[in-house]
Order: structure tokens, then sequence, then C-alpha cells
């Protein structure tokens, strides 16, 4: 006997004791896959170790749960692998803060070997707290395969992948211009800068020519010179703008456009250099200048601007660097700056050049700044000393997603990823921080870093590259810097499973859960890590063979940013973010997971409402409620009074599918199981589509309808006089059963923990069966096993119960309308024809009972009554008051107008020739039928009209 289903769901308990048994039961565990078994993979986007679970979390967790909860019911080898990120600069910083909170410390005070002790005693302290959080939310990872990108396995995976690409000349260590946070010290890759609007200004200054020069004759459309370059009807000054005074002192040049009439007869002059060592530096041309921008001149700075830097290059112009590593000024920016903050110098350079009357105005001016992700600090463009990689495979990694092979979910992030791909750029590898995998380069003591040339690095007598070192390691010393944390993440779909090692990777599977199956992250990473990752397949993983073999992925699903009702992105900083934990405590894991996603379409932002939040709770009760009713249905007298004991809980066999057939008769089946079975399929097919096409939105959509619609408010409530005849209630019952269990199996990948105790509740599997291990049919299959049982769905039936659901529907909504909505001893009278009032008739107490009127009778002539029109005839409500003729007209005035709109609409796609050609012949003729009871309606709105 199963346990009884108390009158309210308690989702904390059901919770805590499910994903007690599952994980007892080792239920996520991969299982070793059959010959011939499709196997199912996930690898986890690696939240950052420092991480806390967020929205955005619990929306990706919840959709890899759904999509590896599925697999495993289709009866898939299904594996979903979690680990966390190490997290370079993020880490690194959290822990110096509390060195220097709680110590008054800097990691240069501990040592390197010491601050990295303290990091990892961090890391085993609170290193997993996103994990055990994910828990919370019912994620099905297989937590045995758990890794960390700093585990050694994982580490020597990273340093393998570094060392054969350092062998096959893709990595390079060259002086470039890099992305450099003052903040945390290290270069940046380009993804790891934020450009943020910032307000400032823009200052107009002067450069007095070494030489004044005779004004140009300029054609009568160029612009003309500024007036503040002219002096006595001379060219005495070179005018430009600039955000960044503070770095004038280390210009080299000013660059004009070579086509620039005002300045051609200018080129190959000099300027005199208004702040720092009064020096004189050339005029040049170079077609990177903007002759519209300002007044068409260019400060040339190519220490600490990227497009000065290739300036520079082209010209062979020295570099000065004025910045330090820190953002304060060096003595390169002139004895009035230097030591002074990046921010305080300019500030100061803008009162020097006022007082030398080279500042001719500052105004206020808002650009884009580039700003650190991790620190939230201007970055500086900053000349060092990086290593560098070529990325590999990058045709093939176009090709990949181009034909096909990888299938990106929504498709037209497959055009931003080509396009990225046609413009790449080296990869800065390397990181100048210490918590990392550091780089496996030893240099020969004595070595200059700093002058070695190619050659040199390709000379083992001066630079070792290993796994494990030089043989002679007092004669050398190993990189200071280490890999960008992306640099090791975008080993992650086959490194997690044992790559390289041959040993770890038999025992993980990797020949048959590689490639994996989808990835599921945000779009704002497809650079960062998406396609990196594609890269890394293609070039580490089963080489020699077909490109479908080294993919890491073969579905990229990108699910929308969670913003709040206004549209911003959820952030701690502007307080708009609810904590998902909060939420589960007051509306349970399924309850914010379903709620989730049905607000959550294909590849869109996420507008978070917490009262959809609450819908999904308010789902889950339904359908514990209607559990709950179903259990009490078997007791002798169906449905008790309430203030009758209840009846003891189901005792029918419901522990196959088998059984709840076997209670079936196929003799007994009329047209609401008919139209019940019918609408069951219909959902099956929904959400088999739903999943192939990544509808996650689209399928919660149909199992909310299906269940509360046409399960709980149509057929339990049209069975009701069925479970109380002794002949009828078997059959009925089973009815019941059969769709909550086939209910039951396709929500549970959305609301696992209701659908576990509910399956066990009403029997269907036994104490130590888990819901998981039930193979959930195919629509198609389950229609064969229908048939088998001499039970075919009758597609006429299901059409007779469709128009008397919409009749009901409409039979409310003229009650609300008359604000009559809760009153049960009104009267509908029906005009209909023969046909429909025998469809009417057959079921009129079914009727009445369903939308709460005292009877439903046909009219033998046309009534002064408010009405509506329905597919089974015109309604029309007595509800024993005068009728308001104007308010009535009113109100069928506005619906036709309604009713117009979406007639011309119909037209207007069956007159669209590629609506037409392309639509398949069932949907064109349900297009055709549309319009032809649209218009039936319209005529019948009309002559309701006319008779008023």
């Amino acid at each position: 006997m199963s346990a009884e289903i108390t009158k309210s769901y308690e989702p904390h308990d059901v919770e805590k004791k499910w994903y007690s048994a599952w994980m007892q039961a080792r239920a996520f565990a991969a299982p070793e896959p059959k010959p011939g078994q499709e196997t199912h993979t996930i690898v986890i986007p690696p939240p950052n170790v420092t991480g806390i679970l967020h929205m955005g979390h619990a929306l990706n967790n919840t959709l890899q749960d759904v999509l590896t909860r599925r697999a495993r019911l289709e009866g898939k080898a299904a594996c979903w692998i979690p680990g966390t990120d190490h997290a370079g600069i993020a880490t690194q910083t959290m822990v110096e803060k509390h060195i220097k909170k709680t110590e008054g410390k800097t990691r240069y005070d501990l040592g390197r070997d010491e601050f990295l002790k303290r990091v990892w005693a961090w890391r085993d302290e609170k290193g997993d707290l996103i994990l055990r959080q994910l828990r919370e939310l019912g994620c099905s990872c297989d937590w045995d395969r758990t890794h960390f990108t700093m585990d050694p396995g994982y580490s020597r995976a990273v340093l393998t992948a570094f060392v054969k690409l350092y062998k096959q000349g893709l990595i390079y260590r060259g002086k470039r211009m890099v992305n450099w946070c003052p903040v945390s010290l290290t270069a940046l890759s380009d993804e790891e800068v934020e450009m943020r609007p910032t307000k400032g200004h823009i200052y107009r200054v002067r450069y007095e020519l070494v030489e004044p020069a005779p004004i140009p004759e300029l054609p009568e459309d160029a612009r003309p010179l500024p007036p503040e370059a002219i002096n006595d009807g001379r060219v005495t000054h070179i005018v430009l703008e600039t955000t960044r005074p503070e770095t004038i002192a280390a210009d080299v040049a000013v660059a004009v456009h070579p086509d620039d009439p005002r300045y051609k007869t200018l080129i190959g002059k000099k300027v005199w250099r208004p702040l720092g060592e009064r020096v004189q530096i050339a005029i040049i041309a170079d077609a990177a200048v903007d002759p519209v921008f300002a007044a068409g001149a260019l400060k040339v700075t190519p220490a600490h601007d990227k497009v000065d830097f290739d300036i520079g290059q082209r010209h062979k112009l020295p570099v000065i660097d004025s910045i330090n590593a820190d953002g304060t000024m060096n003595a390169g920016a002139g004895p009035e700056l230097a030591g002074l903050d990046r921010f305080v110098a300019r500030k100061k350079s803008a009162e020097i050049l006022s007082e030398r009357g080279a500042l001719i105005e500052a105004k206020p001016y808002e650009n884009n700044v580039g700003y650190s992700q991790r620190a939230g600090v201007p970055i500086e463009p900053r000349l060092t000393w990086q290593w560098w990689l070529r990325y590999p495979r990058v045709e093939e990694a176009k090709q990949v997603v181009r034909d096909g092979t990888i299938k990106f979910h929504p498709e037209r992030w497959t055009k931003v990823y080509l396009n990225w791909l046609e413009n790449i750029q080296d990869w800065c590898i390397s990181r100048q921080l210490w918590w990392g995998h550091r780089i496996p380069v030893w240099y020969r003591k004595g070595v200059d870093r700093d002058t070695l040339t190619p050659a040199d690095l390709a000379d083992p007598q001066k630079i070792h590259v290993s796994l494990d070192g030089p043989a002679d390691p007092e004669n050398w010393t190993q990189e200071d810097d280490v890999l960008d944390t992306w640099a090791s993440s975008w080993l992650w779909p086959f490194a997690t499973l044992g790559w390289p090692d041959a040993a770890a990777m038999k025992a993980a599977n990797y020949d048959t859960l590689y490639p994996t199956t989808t990835l599921a992250t945000g779009a704002d990473i497809i650079f960062f890590w998406v396609a990196r990752m594609i890269m890394a397949g293609l070039e580490f993983t089963h080489e020699g063979e077909p490109l479908e073999k080294r993919i890491p992925f073969k579905h990229v699903y990108f699910n929308g940013i969670v913003r709040d009702k206004q549209g911003r992105k959820m952030s701690k900083s502007l307080g708009n973010s609810p904590d998902p934990l909060d939420l589960i405590k007051k509306y349970g894991a399924d309850g914010l997971r379903f709620g989730m996603l049905q607000i959550a379409p294909l590849g869109q932002d996420v507008k978070f409402d917490e009262d959809r939040i609450e819908g999904g709770k308010n789902f889950c009760n339904k359908l514990w409620n209607a559990c709950r009713f179903r259990q009490m249905s078997s007791g002798s007298a169906g449905v008790p009074p309430a203030d009758k004991e209840r009846p003891a809980p189901c005792q029918a066999d419901n522990s196959s599918l088998d059984a709840i057939l076997a209670r079936l008769n196929p003799a007994q089946l009329d047209d609401d199981d008919h139209a019940l079975l019918g609408a069951l399929l219909d959902t099956m097919r929904v959400l088999e589509r739903s999943f192939a096409e990544f509808e996650f939105a689209t399928a919660t959509q149909r199992l909310y309808s299906f269940f509360w619609n046409d399960f709980c408010d149509w057929y339990v409530e049209v069975a009701k006089t069925r479970v109380q005849d002794p002949a009828a209630k078997t059959h009925a019952l089973a009815m019941q059963d059969l769709v909550i269990r086939e209910f039951l199996l396709l929500f549970a990948p959305f609301a696992p923990f209701i659908t576990e105790e509910l399956w066990h509740l009403l029997g269907y599997g036994a104490a130590n069966d888990l819901l998981q291990n039930t193979r959930l049919e195919t629509a198609d299959e389950l229609v064969g096993i229908l048939s088998k049982k001499d039970m075919l769905i009758s597609d006429s039936a299901t059409a007779r119960v469709e128009k008397l659901q919409q009749t009901a529907t409409l039979a409310r909504q003229l009650k609300a309308e008359q604000s009559v909505a809760q009153k049960r001893d009104v009267k509908f009278l029906v005009l209909a024809d023969d046909a429909n009032w025998t469809a009417l008739s057959s079921n009129a107490a079914k009727l009445a009972r369903l939308v709460g009127a005292a009877s439903i009778e046909r009219a033998a002539s046309e009534p002064a009554l408010p009405a509506i029109v329905t597919p089974l005839g015109t309604l029309y409500l007595d509800t024993g008051v005068k009728v308001d003729a104007a308010a009535e007209r009113a109100r069928l005035t506005k619906e036709l107008a309604q009713l117009e709109k979406h007639i011309a609409g119909t037209q207007a796609r069956l007159a669209n020739e590629a609506f037409v050609s392309k639509a398949p012949p069932a949907v064109l003729e349900g297009a055709k039928k549309q319009l032809a009871d649209q218009q039936a309606k319209k005529a019948e709105l009309e002559r309701l009209l006319k008779a008023l």
C-alpha cells in the first residue's frame, strides 16, 4: 500500500529526502555505456572557485539538468561532469585582500610559495560552495567526476597543451601592446576589458612649430585650419585634442593624414613638445589619422596607445614609457608629474599646459573607456613582454560551425562567431599572477630576458620548455608568469575525461563520452570560451580522425541573461538580484526551476518576475492536489465530503504501464477519453520537438496548459460522475493513472523532487526503484502500445470535445462579462442548428455543471439577451435581469473589431506567397479553415448587433 498523500505539499522536506536518497543510490553516476547505447554528455561551464549561486547560474544549470534528466529517461547513458575554475585574478585578489586585512601583509611579504599555500587553504575551505549550492537546485551531476582546473591531472593537461603548441611554433614570446590592469598588475585579453561610457574632458592643445610656415592655399571644400594655429599671417602651431594630457611627455611625433591639404606642407617639419623635456618631435603622415576628428592631428605616444604603437612601428619611432605598472607616473613623464597617480597627473598636466599658454580649452567629454572586468578600473595600454598564442585550427573551427557539424541555438550566433574568427588576433596567454598554471619555461641563469631574440628563444641552451623542467634545475630560473585562466578551461571538454593520460582516459570512458553532446552557456563568453574550446578540441583530440570525432560538442545552447523588469542586468551593486537560495526556501526548488524556464525563450534575455516563480510553485501545488484527489477517488463512495474520514490510499496496480493498461476497457472509451489521450500525445510530441530545438519555454507552457486545462479543469471534472459509477470507475481511474504516470515522466526533468515523491506515493515505482530508471515512451511508441490494446485515438471525438471545451470557455467568459461569474442559478439558451444542438444536448448536463449554470436549453427564437458566438451556436445568458442594450451593443462592437483584426491577419498570411509556397499542406488547410470560422463568427456577430 502506498503512503497517503498529505493535504499540502511541503517542498523542503521532499527535497531534502530525495536528494539524500539520490546521492545514497549514486543515481547520477554515469553508467558504463552498453553496446550500441547512445551517450549524452554535458560538461558544466565551471563556475569560479570564488563563486556563489546567482540567478544566471540558476537558469544555466537548470537547463543542463533538464537536458541530462531527460536523456536518462530516454535510455541514454547520461553524464553531467561538474567542476570549478581556479579563476586566477579573482581568487588571487580575494586572498590578497583577506591577508592585507587580517595580517597587514602583501603577497610579496609572504613570498610565492607561502602565498600559494594560503590560496590552497582558502580553496579547500570555501572553494566548492557553489557546487554544494547547486545540489539545493536539484542538479544531477556525477559528483564523483568533479574536477578543478588546478587538480594535478588537469594541470598536467594544461601544461601538455602548452608544450605541444610551443614545439609547433604556435606559442611565442614578444614585447607587444597589451591591456594592463594597474590594480591586478597583470595583462588582460581584449575579452576581459569592458567598455564603459565615461565622463571626463577633452583637452585642446597647441604644439608650437619650430619654424613657422606660410598659410597653405586650400580647396574651397577643405576644412580650414584652426584659428589658434595661425599668428601674424603664418602657421605657428599644430592644434590637436587629447583625453590624456598626462602622456604628452611620452609623445614622439605628431601625425596627420597624408591627404589632408591643411598639413601637406608641414609634413617633415617639427614641433616643440609642450610637456616634459623640451624637445623637437616630427610631424609625420599616416593614414591611421582621422582627418575629421578634432583638428585632424594626432599626438603619437607609442607606449600608451595601440594605434600609436602601430604608427610608431611603421615609422620606426622611439618609445617612451611614462606610466608605471601601478598607474603612477615615472620619470618619463617629466619632473612635474613623476610619482603622481595617473588621474592626478591628468589634472596637473592641464594646469601646467594652461600656465604655458598651450592649453586652449578643456571641454566636458564622454567616451568609451576600457575597464578591467575584475578590478573595475580603467586599463592602461602597456608595452610588455608576454607569451602569445597563434590560434590553431582556425579554418576547421569555421568549417564545423558553418557546415552544421556543431549547431548553435539560436542559429544567429553563428554569424557572430564566424565574424570573430575572420578577424582573430593572437591570444596573450600569460598573466603576471602567482595563482594559476605556471608557464613551463625555464631561462638559463644569467640570460637577459629583455634582450632575447626569436633565435634565442629557439636555443635550448638559453630556453628550456618541458613538462617536468630541466635535469639541472639549479642552473635555470622558471618563468614567473602563469597562464591565462581561459588557457586552462579551453581544454575542459576532454581534460575532464582524462586527456592526455591514456589510463585516465580509459577510466573516464573518453572514447564513448567524447565528443560531448551539448554545451549550455551564455553568449557573453562565445569568444572567451566556446570558440577556443572548439579550436582546442580540433587540435588535441582524435588526431587524424574526421572532424565530427574531434569537435568538443555537437550543440551549443546560448541561454539569455537574467534581467530585472526594467531590463537591467542583475547585479549585487544594483541590488536588483534575488538570491536563488532565498527563492528556493520560499517557493521550493521545483517552483524556481519551472518558473524560470517558463520565462526563458530560446536565446532571449530573461525578464525576471518573481510572480512567475510563485506561479511555478502554484503549478506544483496543483499537481500535488490533483494526485491527492486521484488517490482519494479510490474510496468506494468516490470523493467523500470534507467532514468524513478520507478513504485508504489508492491500491490499484500502477507498478507498470502494462498493469495500468490492463485496467482500461477499450469499449468504455468515450469522447473525453479520446480527447485526453490525444492531448497527452500532442504534449509528448511538443516536448520531443522542444528538446530537439532547445525551446524550453515552449515545453513548460505546453506542460502547464495540458495538465491544468486538459486534465484538471476538464477531464477530472467530467470524470467525476463516471468515478461514482461502479461499472465505469475502474476504467476512469485507470485513465487518470495512465495520464498522471506519463505526465510525471514528462515533468520530471523540470521538477525532479515533486515528481519523484508522487511517483512513489501513487505506486508507480517500487521503494528502491527511482523514477529516472523508467523508460519514457515517445509519442509514436505510446500510439503503438495503445493500438495493441485496441485503443485507437479518434480524431473526430477529439474535435468534438475541443468544440465543447471552447464553448465552455466562452460561456464562462460571458458570465464574467455580465458580472455573474460566481452565480450558478443562471440559464443558457442556445440558438443552434440540429447537428450542433445534438452535440450540445447530449452533453448539456455536463456542460452546465462545468460552466456553473442551472441549465442549457435550446431557444425557439432569438431572445433579447447578452450573447456570445461559440463553435456550437450562439449562447444567450439569462441572468433574470433586464438587458442593458447599449452596454451589450458596445461589448459586441468591441468583440467584432477584435475579430476583424484577426481576419485581416489571417487573410494577409494566405495572400503571402512566401507563406503559401513553403507552408506544409496541413498548416495551409488549417489557416483556410481558421479564416472560414472567423468569417462565420463575424457574420453571427453582425446579425446579433443588427438584432439589437
